[in-house]
């Protein structure tokens, strides 16, 4: 499993705005490209970082060589940020996420 990790600071009242847009891409990127899905969070310190999980670095590679359809969510994103910072990529050595099957119950 792959991940990219992604960071914004976005700019004052833009973050409605970046919500719509990085849903909307996200959407498009899932169905397109093989995207196991992604997760927005804001950090403590304001920043935004979005977790995008993938099968394999292969098809984190490929989804960024497909065009983007929704140009307007593109815009909406890149219009928002005030400073994107360098993404991460990660490879996965232990998954004890719930949704991985994991139960914090069992013993």
């Amino acid at each position: 499993m792959f991940v990219a990790l992604y960071r914004w600071k976005l700019k004052e009242g833009q973050e409605q705005k970046f919500r719509e847009g990085w849903l909307r891409r996200t959407v498009e990127i899932y169905r397109r490209c093989g995207s196991l899905g992604s997760r927005l969070h804001r950090a403590e310190d304001g920043t935004w970082v979005a977790y995008a999980q993938w099968p394999d670095k292969r098809h984190w590679e490929a989804a960024r060589r497909v065009p983007v359809t929704d140009t307007e969510a593109s815009d909406m994103m890149k219009e928002s940020v005030e400073v994107s910072y360098p993404e991460m990529l990660l490879e996965v050595s232990d998954d004890l996420l719930e949704s991985r099957g994991f139960s914090a119950t069992e013993e």
